[in-house]
């Protein structure tokens, strides 16, 4: 299992489209030119979502391998993660097949999505599958009723807690999705009470991105950073390009 990396760009997410920012990559080889710019502004993974021929956000087996396959000829060095996230249109049970019939390396998932899964032991029997197979599953958690589910769960599946990671979401729910430093100090005491030795990683929405991701890494966690969350500088300029975005957040490092 592979650690998470420093710094993950979410260029797209599965919401925006172009219409909303002309620099928001949506076919592949968008997507690809803003993995090279973002590892050349600082960058060492990206969380990869596809879009179909009208934008729309979709969980496609053939279109994430061909981008997966894009990736590996263009800029190898690049650690890529493939998301399973639903946005209300696919069931547990999809998003599950979507990552073994893309055998990714690196998976992201919404536990409180994959939870709904019907038959529980099922749901057990993927995970220990997952972590036989080597995927490395970054788990997302929105609040601390989730780090206290997701927790219980790894116990109930008897998970290899040596090779947990997650992903703290902070703003998500909030008004006008706008996120605060403050928002992560009570999760992270949550989530080092419960799974101690989780590689651990932060993104948040809004202007307040910069600053959020900062705090996070002086508690000594990562960096999910991106169009996927804000568009916005720290100066509440809107960025030219996510690359503009992974540049000020070095800079600030």
């Amino acid at each position: 299992m592979s650690a998470l990396p420093t710094i993950m760009l979410a260029p797209n997410g599965a919401r925006l489209t172009r219409a909303d920012h002309s620099a928001l990559p949506v076919t592949i080889d968008q997507i690809v030119d803003a993995a090279i710019e973002g590892y050349e502004a600082g960058a060492d993974g990206l969380h990869a979502h596809v879009r179909d021929a009208d934008q729309k956000h979709v969980l496609d087996a053939g279109l994430y391998n061909e981008l997966l396959v894009e990736l590996e000829n263009t800029i190898p060095q690049m650690s890529v993660q493939i998301t399973t996230e639903a946005v209300g249109a696919y069931s547990a049970q999809e998003q599950c097949d979507l990552v073994k019939d893309v055998l990714p390396e690196n998976v992201s998932v919404a536990f409180r999505e994959l939870e709904r899964l019907d038959d529980k032991k099922e749901l057990h029997r993927f995970y220990h599958w997952a972590q036989e197979a080597c995927i490395s599953v970054q788990h997302i958690l929105y609040d601390i009723s989730d780090i206290e589910r997701w927790a219980r769960f790894v116990k109930e599946a008897g998970l290899d807690e040596a090779r947990l990671q997650t992903l703290l979401v902070l703003g998500r729910y909030a008004p006008n999705q706008i996120s605060s430093p403050d928002d992560l100090l009570p999760m992270y005491k949550s989530l080092q009470n419960l799974q101690p030795n989780a590689d651990w990683a932060v993104c948040a929405f809004g202007p307040n991105e910069t600053a959020c991701l900062k705090k996070a890494h002086d508690l000594g966690g990562k960096m999910r950073i991106g169009f996927e969350n804000n568009t916005l500088n720290a100066d509440g300029r809107i960025a030219a390009n996510n690359a503009e975005r992974i540049s000020e957040l070095v800079g600030l490092l």
